[in-house]
């Protein structure tokens, strides 16, 4: 049977309610044939095809990092549950042409295909877009076009029934035509949002992706995360408010909150805990406050009593409305980033 046999059944163990013809899609597109050069492993070590478990990993539900500039991932294969839920989301029929922003290794715009779309790929990195051609040769796959070029300008000759991006933006093109998919910062995150023709959005899934380059990412509403070894030395401000603590998607229904109401949101490495923790760092960088899953705030710095108030003000604000989840946010865009080069980002949130 191989590993390639449960690999649906994976997708769907990651929570995505597959419809049958995306299942089909993932069920007929060779996953190993879009990372010919393999990729890196989860602990650093690069995973080469003639390795044992190379298909193992392949038809696993995680990312593939394909590409990485120093110790940073610039392109990869995202976890297949995510690119599921995107395309669900995207609402893709037979013969529309659906323009998709980062090419990636061509895998997604593969699926994409096999649901019946035409689609036109575009990436500003030229390697990136040589080796998706190539991949999609390799794997017999037509209705797919790719081409250099930049994300923000999309292709203006081109009518475009959809867009899809798999990389983070700050913001969304006024270049592109709605609907939209699309991973757009918050608060040290990429939350998947669909938008609408009315440029209103509701948000999908949290996701992290790899950040995309120029006017795309012009402005930053939110710090880039605190870089690992900063955050130490904090202290308790109160007890614990949740035993057990939340669980991860109930924490990032909490963090997303406190993106909407502190424009400080972001997350870092704390001692102790394996995952990164919702953080509002100060303007040092080294301190502010941490809320942990657990409902308990530390700080440090210079201004930490400040910040744990507002961490605590935050948790209270979320528990008195119920704990809304971030799917119950609607979003209204509007134009910011670079006045030559504007892009449309989310301004406003009611529920």
């Amino acid at each position: 049977m191989g590993p390639r046999a449960g690999f649906v059944e994976r997708i769907r163990q990651g929570g995505v309610a597959l419809s049958p013809r995306l299942a089909a899609a993932f069920a007929e597109v060779p996953r190993e044939v879009f990372v010919p050069d393999g990729f890196q492993r989860r602990d650093g070590t690069w995973a080469k095809p003639a390795d044992p478990d190379f298909l193992d990993v392949v038809y696993s539900d995680d990312v593939l990092i394909t590409k990485v500039d120093g110790r940073t991932p610039v392109s990869s294969s995202s976890q297949p549950s995510l690119m599921a839920l995107m395309i669900e989301t995207l609402d893709v029929h037979p013969g529309q042409t659906v323009l998709e922003i980062g090419a990636g290794t061509g895998y997604n715009a593969a699926l994409l295909a096999g649901l019946g779309a035409r689609v036109v790929s575009i990436d500003v990195q030229e390697d990136v877009v040589e080796r998706a051609r190539a991949s999609l040769a390799r794997a017999g796959v037509a209705g797919v076009r790719v081409e250099h070029a930049d994300g923000y300008a999309g292709l203006p000759e081109l009518a475009v029934d959809r867009v899809i991006v798999t990389v983070g933006v700050a913001g969304i093109s006024p270049h592109w035509p709605a609907p939209i998919v699309a991973p757009v910062e918050h608060a040290g995150t990429h939350p998947v949002l669909a938008i609408a023709e009315d440029l209103t959005a509701r948000v999908v899934t949290p996701a992290g992706f790899m950040t995309a380059a120029g006017p795309l990412t012009a402005a930053h509403p939110f710090p880039t995360p605190a870089p690992p070894g900063t955050i130490k030395g904090f202290i308790p401000y109160g007890e614990s408010r949740w035993n057990p603590p939340l669980e991860p998607l109930a924490y990032r229904d909490l963090w997303y909150a406190a993106g909407v109401w502190n424009r400080r949101a972001t997350h870092a490495a704390v001692p102790g805990h394996e995952q990164s923790c919702l953080v509002l760092l100060d303007e040092d960088r080294t301190g502010g406050a941490v809320i942990l899953p657990d409902g308990q705030v530390l700080a440090g710095g210079g201004a930490a009593d400040r910040y744990a108030a507002d961490a605590h003000t935050i948790l209270d604000r979320w528990l008195d409305l119920g704990r809304p989840p971030m799917g119950v946010w609607r979003i209204g865009l509007a134009a910011g980033g670079d006045p030559d080069a504007p892009i449309l980002m989310p301004h406003t949130w009611e529920f």
